[in-house]
């Protein structure tokens, strides 16, 4: 699923490929897929995105916007898989979004479990997402500093969980749950501990952990247990994941324990993230 550092990816493996291309014909809804979310009709985005300019791409939490000429933004949300297509590469008879260029490459979008492919005004805010990630400071950005992050901690009751601090009701934009286990981890935090029993040492540890650890993801093109825009796995090699959780702790050698927890796994060492409430 798309978070800050695919997000990231993509936005700047966009701007590097297609900015400045024009669309010459797009389809929305080609394959039904009853989690895929349009904004409107999806019939009318042909029409729509018909001879507009790709004037870039930006991020905005663990979205993508490509941003088009008249004022309009495509927002590719959660679970899309963006492929760049060559010109001479056979298009997928199944896809959610076929975009074809005037260079004669094409971008594909398709839905893993669920997603968003929503086409709005480029100034409107889609939902509270879309408005929270607009007001928010990217944890990528000096804005994001220990101060803003005290805020995030003070307004937080005490006995809100380490992984619903970091990943639920964006307080930090694009920060979901397959990030926050590295995060965790690193910081030797366990994902239930109630924040309001952590000590000073711990949070600053856990503010650094955000920081720099969604920082190395972003600058090494993403996890490894997703895919950037050329269908590659991202560089970031994760150390608890779904791909991991099997293999001992990296740290001491002892087993992981996977656990469903706020509406997806969370992966811990016992050792060395001892529970604290």
């Amino acid at each position: 699923m798309l978070e800050l550092p695919e997000a990231t990816t993509l936005a700047r493996q966009l701007n590097e490929t297609v900015s400045g291309l024009t669309i010459v014909s797009a389809e929305a809804n080609h394959s039904l897929h009853g989690f895929a979310w349009y904004e409107g009709d999806p019939a009318n985005y042909g029409e729509a995105l018909r001879g507009r300019v790709i004037e870039g791409a930006i991020t905005r939490g663990g979205r993508v916007d490509l941003l088009l000429d008249g004022g309009l933004r495509l927002s590719l949300m959660d679970g899309v898989n963006l492929r760049l297509l060559a010109a001479d590469t056979l298009r997928p008879t199944k896809h959610q979004l076929m975009i074809e260029l005037s260079d004669g490459r094409a971008l594909t979008a398709t839905v893993q479990m669920y997603g968003g492919l929503m086409l709005y005004p480029r100034d409107a805010d889609m939902n509270f997402y879309d408005a929270v990630a607009r007001q928010m400071p990217s944890p990528l950005t000096d804005a994001f500093d220990r101060t803003h992050f005290g805020g995030l901690l003070s307004a937080a009751k005490k006995t809100l969980s380490a992984k619903a601090l970091l990943a639920t009701e964006q307080r930090i934009p694009g920060l979901g749950n397959g990030c926050c286990q590295d995060i965790l981890f690193i910081a030797c935090i366990h994902p239930q501990s109630h924040v309001g029993v952590l000590s000073d040492v711990q949070l600053d540890g856990l503010f650094d952990s955000v920081k720099e650890t969604l920082a190395t993801m972003a600058r090494l093109g993403g996890r490894d247990t997703e895919k950037d825009l050329r269908g590659q796995n991202g560089g970031y090699k994760t150390l608890l994941s779904a791909k991991t959780y099997i293999d001992p702790c990296p740290k001491c050698g002892g087993a992981i324990v996977r656990k469903a927890y706020l509406g997806g796994n969370v992966y811990f060492c016992p050792s060395c993230q001892p529970l604290q409430k």
